[in-house]
């Protein structure tokens, strides 16, 4: 992974000073509300319903045990004990105190982490796929992109005040597509043509929110050359055009819609004519120098299904279930890819305690070559695990609950914070989410129902995608009472999808119940084991929709 230079460390310690004297400033009423809004934005704090809400970047979802350990340490002694990991990989805390913040980021920049950028009208957290570098399938390694990315986009003088927030994601996967990167202002799909040759597919215009947009492809085969100076174009055109009258119109995606992709593409295409060979373009010798940070690990000699794993799988079916669900093969023989998913009912989606980070920060070290990493899922992965050592593994993480079998099941939902923390939530999320898990705790029947993704939202910002679940709940507010709009259909894949919402909305008690019945309507209409969103897809809403609607009125 990345390491600072001594430029970078500088550029981190200087920030936390200046924000330590703003913070002061701000307390002792010399700096307006107004001037310090701007401020603690840029340095990822928000205040929330209840308390400030600090937002920690963790680059495209890449962290080593010195820092896990360390954010287990602010979890423990500036929080309550707990930290959230969110859908663009970085982590939240719910509760630090104001006047403390500026020693939370003075202890995260002595593990070269900060939260710069987490917030605010600038470049976000770039993501990508979890097993980025490790899974066989994937055509490069998209990570020393994202750290090119990241170091183009942080602190860029002129996208500092862009006309709303902007996210960009990168994936190199042809098959599955773990960042979503057809939902983002900007998606990089990095690609290998026939000649050998490295070149981006480049979507742009995608997003969710009050607006969902798939983006739309374009360039579909820029040159890694030009990388940056293709994204410096887009954004000086998204800067000079993006509505700022609005907030709610001032995502590139409502630009894109407006002017047509085709005049997008020409604006970019003139824009990007002055800088193509200018300076940002790079080189080999800057690529290789990026790419040094990302070396495989000292792996050893092994063969795939040693006894050891074999035996276990045949012998132990807690362990089998386990490893169905939340273990993918690596591109290295006889080692795997482990998610741990935080989905564990009764606690919110993402969540997960200090002391289970001390415990995972060990097992890290022990098993996965001190690394771990987080995901789109709101989950954590251990990379690059031997076999031989993965039932050991299971029984550590069973010991501190980190060894739910449920990847990518029905239980394990994405959810955002909602009305418990959220003052923008028009609902509730958590309690729904452990209301679905308590009535759905039937291991064998969520693995009968296989891939399902499940995706709760408080508003219409979608903090938690909920457009893109294959089943997505939208918390929506009808005279002071809570009630849940239910949507089908979604997909954050290669053959993204946006849902489409199935009638009037539900009163909280009502929504597991509608879940069932929507779920029983797959397994009598699935064929030849077809998942949920392709049973969809064959038969369409309205079959759902006649049979939820014929219960007794909610």
């Amino acid at each position: 992974m990345y390491v600072y230079n001594e430029v970078d460390q500088r550029i981190v310690d200087e920030r936390v000073e200046q924000y330590r004297n703003q913070t002061r400033r701000y307390l002792a009423g010399e700096l307006a509300e107004e001037a310090f809004l701007p401020l603690r934005l840029q340095n990822g704090l928000y205040v929330q319903r209840f308390a400030p809400m600090l937002r920690v970047a963790v680059p495209y979802g890449l962290m080593n045990t010195t820092q896990f350990r360390k954010l287990a340490y602010i979890a423990r002694f500036y929080d309550k004990g707990y930290a959230h990991f969110t859908t663009r990989q970085n982590v939240q805390y719910n509760w630090p105190e104001l006047e403390q913040v500026p020693d939370i980021l003075a202890e995260l920049a002595s593990v070269q982490m900060h939260a710069i950028q987490t917030s605010g009208n600038c470049i976000r957290n770039t993501t990508t796929d979890p097993y980025a570098g490790v899974i066989k399938d994937e055509e490069t390694d998209p990570r020393p992109w994202c750290e090119i990315i990241r170091q183009w986009s942080t602190l860029h003088p002129e996208f500092a005040f862009l006309p709303r927030k902007f996210k960009i994601a990168v994936t190199s996967n042809p098959e599955i597509d773990r960042a979503a990167v057809q939902l983002h202002d900007i998606g990089i799909h990095v690609r290998v043509n026939n000649q050998g040759e490295t070149g981006f597919r480049m979507i742009v215009g995608g997003g969710l929110g009050r607006t969902p947009v798939i983006g739309t492809t374009i360039c579909e085969f820029l040159p890694w050359q030009h990388l940056l100076t293709y994204l410096d174009a887009i954004l000086r055109v998204y800067n000079r055009y993006g509505r700022r009258d609005n907030k709610y119109k001032a995502r590139i995606k409502i630009l894109v819609k407006a002017l047509g992709i085709d005049a997008f593409r020409d604006r970019v295409e003139e824009e990007w004519a002055h800088i193509k060979d200018g300076p940002a373009t790079l080189t080999e010798t800057e690529i290789e120098r990026i790419a040094g940070h990302f070396i495989d690990p000292t792996y050893e000699v092994l063969q795939n299904d040693p006894v050891q794993l074999t035996e276990a799988l045949s012998h132990n079916s807690s362990f089998k279930n386990w490893y169905v669900r939340n273990v993918v093969k690596h591109k290295v023989p006889g080692y795997a890819a482990v998610t741990i998913t935080l989905k564990n009912t009764g606690a919110a989606p993402g969540d997960i305690s200090a002391t289970q980070m001390d415990h995972l920060a060990m097992l890290a070290d022990e098993f996965s070559f001190g690394e771990l990493r987080s995901t789109h899922e709101q989950n954590l992965v251990l990379a690059d695990v031997r076999q031989d050592q993965l039932l050991n593994l299971w029984k550590r993480l069973s010991e501190h609950r980190l060894a739910a079998p449920n990847a990518g099941l029905l239980s394990d939902m994405i959810v955002c914070p909602g009305g418990d923390f959220c003052s923008l939530a028009n609902a509730k999320s958590l309690p729904l989410a452990e209301a679905i898990q308590r009535k759905f705790d039937d291991l064998d029947y969520l693995h009968d129902l296989g891939d399902l993704s499940l995706n709760i939202s408080g508003c219409m910002n979608a903090c938690a995608h909920h457009h893109i679940g294959n089943i997505g709940i939208l918390g929506v507010d009808k005279k002071g009472e809570e009630f849940y709009q239910i949507m089908l259909g979604g997909s954050a894949g290669h053959d993204a999808s946006l849902g489409k919402i199935i009638g009037p909305s539900f009163k909280q008690e009502n929504v597991p119940d509608v879940i069932e019945i929507i779920l029983t309507t797959y397994l009598q209409q699935r064929q030849d084991g077809e998942s949920f969103l392709n049973t969809y897809r064959r038969i369409g809403l309205s079959t759902f929709k006649e049979v939820v609607y014929a219960r007794p009125a909610a």
